[in-house]
């Protein structure tokens, strides 16, 4: 495995790589230490209900090596894969793979640089055309045994993971100081849930009834909402949709979906904090703040956006085929008011927080897409290093 000191070389993946079995056999990990794979490559708290699982099959994953899903399909086009960059071991599900940069292979293939292969929408594809199966469709490991990868040599894959490192480590920093700013938040609200008396916020919202009756806005402005709290592009087909009936949802109005079983715990509601009038289905709600002398609609969005609302709206649903959270229910909801100059220095933070966090997520994007450029640069590198390139 010792290529010219310049050249790029082919290999197959499985003269570079070996499966891990290292089993938790002596319960050395537990529910806490379980991580799941996510299909933008990275570990994630498990979303599976583990706690009667025996840990003692689970796959330990030092840092440095791999784990992936086998299962490819409602996975996005993607696999599920993840790489341990961090310093300590997690335990994986036996449905799992493990792998590891053979020893023998360290001197000619990075587990980083191969970390940044795996990270391309390339290989997603590749790996979505050698997928098998008929409900079920598989990425075995004999599979990925056989990819194919081109290498440069070590020192030019040490150069770009360094750069991608340092990427990442800007990421990261930006992703810390995220969470300093979300607990500031939350305790702002904490101490004025223990402080400031409830009041019921019927009083200060009205129905938003207007609708498109006149045909100002066409299909560009009509709208979905999800369960983040966004307004989202709808998913409906508009083929010969009349718009007549869709309500609009001007700046700084709300709307939001009754229907709440099937929801994930949580209800689909979205403030409209741009400059242009979106039109959402007449089968929403829409609404606004009649009093923005007392209540501020940026600050009511900061209650909606809680997991506590979403609990809230969840218990106080009611139905049988589906459950419901209805305009009535809406207007019984109690929140802290406080003076609307204190109400603006929590939107103040929280307003920084998502400017950061779109920041934090253009980054993140700006990583994935850069693993391609990267792994290129260094394939050109190589090939113009070589003795015999052309």
């Amino acid at each position: 495995m010792n290529p010219g000191k310049h050249a790029c070389r082919k290999y197959r993946l499985g003269e570079l790589i070996e499966a891990v079995d290292r089993r938790n056999t002596e319960l050395r990990y537990g529910i806490d230490d379980v991580r799941g794979v996510s299909n933008t490559k990275g570990m994630m708290m498990t979303r599976a209900n583990v706690t009667e699982r025996a840990f003692d099959k689970f796959y330990i994953i030092n840092p440095g090596e791999f784990v992936f899903n086998r299962r490819t399909t409602r996975n996005g086009e993607r696999l599920g894969l993840a790489f341990n960059d961090t310093e300590r071991a997690y335990i994986f599900t036996e449905d799992y793979v493990a792998f590891a940069v053979k020893a023998s292979a360290q001197s000619v293939l990075s587990s980083e640089y191969l970390y940044m292969f795996f990270r391309r929408n390339e290989f997603d594809r590749l790996i979505r055309y050698h997928s098998w199966g008929s409900a079920t469709e598989f990425f075995n490991w004999e599979d990925m045994c056989d990819i194919e990868i081109t290498l440069p040599r070590l020192a030019v894959q040490q150069k770009v993971v360094a750069v991608y490192n340092a990427l990442l480590a800007n990421q990261r920093a930006t992703e810390a100081g995220l969470d300093d700013l979300k607990l500031t938040c939350d305790a702002y609200i904490e101490r004025l849930r223990r402080e400031v008396p409830h009041t019921v916020i019927g009083k200060y919202v009205a129905i938003s009834e207007s609708n498109n009756e006149q045909l100002k806005y066409g299909i560009e402005s009509v709208k979905g909402v999800s369960i983040e709290k966004r307004f989202i592009e709808t998913k409906a087909d508009m083929a010969g949709v009349s718009l007549k009936p869709y309500l609009l949802v001007a700046p700084d109005e709300f709307a939001f979906v009754t229907v709440t079983s099937r929801n994930g715990g949580k209800i689909s509601l979205a403030h409209n904090n741009s400059s242009e009038t979106y039109l959402v289905s007449s089968s929403y709600v829409a609404f606004h703040v009649k009093q923005r002398d007392v209540l501020l609609p940026s600050y009511l969005r900061l209650f909606f956006n809680r997991s506590e609302f979403d609990r809230y709206a969840r218990f106080h649903s009611w139905g049988s085929a589906r459950e419901t959270f209805a305009w009535e229910d809406m207007c019984e909801v109690e929140i802290p008011i406080p003076d609307t100059t204190v109400q603006q220095a929590i939107v103040n933070i929280y307003n920084v927080y998502i400017a950061r966090r779109e920041i934090n997520e253009r980054l993140k994007a700006h990583i994935k897409d850069v693993c391609p450029l990267l792994i290129k640069g260094s394939l050109e590198d190589g090939r113009a290093r070589s003795p015999n390139a052309p």
